[in-house]
């Protein structure tokens, strides 16, 4: 038995929620959102928010309920407040800016690295080494950063590279002579 899936996801003041055949969209402040819903899962708009309950018994079924609650509760959060990643760069010569619908990256390479800036998401550049990622979709955001911070990963022995804000990068000691 699923105890997240037992919860209705409540709807804040603003936001509203309808439930169509195997999909529920949420609409609020920062925009709409659509999820389809697993076929072993229903859903229902009461009172107390989005209610989800199982339409057979299966494994799988308990299984998706949690998740399916879980990714309803992105949707509300999302059109509410928005989602938002920070990421870091280090490095000689290593910085970001935005130019209109991409980023500019200068990564150590030959060449410089344009990555287009996908529709829904907001990128800006505090410092030309901070980058910052905004959105109302949290898969869409996570997925951005990072294909970002993939063109150049920190690496163990000087810490170069686009790392998310606050991650710990394992250092190693170098050569001995």
């Amino acid at each position: 038995m699923s105890r997240i899936g037992k919860k209705p996801v409540p709807l804040p003041k603003g936001v509203t929620a309808k439930v169509e055949t195997g999909a529920v969209s949420v609409k609020g402040p920062k925009g709409e959102l659509k999820l389809r819903l697993a076929p072993e899962v229903e859903a229902a708009v009461g009172e107390s928010g989005i209610a989800l309950a199982l339409r057979v018994q299966s494994d799988r079924a308990r299984a998706m309920w949690g998740m399916q609650r879980t990714l309803l509760s992105n949707l509300v959060r999302g059109v509410t407040e928005g989602f938002t990643e920070k990421l870091e760069i280090s490095g000689v010569g290593y910085r970001a800016a935005v130019q209109g619908k991409n980023l500019q990256l200068q990564l150590g390479f030959s060449h410089d690295v344009l990555h287009p800036i996908p529709a829904g998401i907001n990128i800006v550049c505090e410092k030309p080494t901070a980058i910052t990622i905004t959105g109302i979709d949290k898969q869409l955001v996570g997925q951005v950063a990072s294909e970002i911070r993939n063109y150049r990963p920190p690496e163990p022995y000087k810490g170069k590279g686009v790392k998310y804000a606050g991650e710990r990068i394992r250092r190693k000691e170098g050569k001995k002579k």
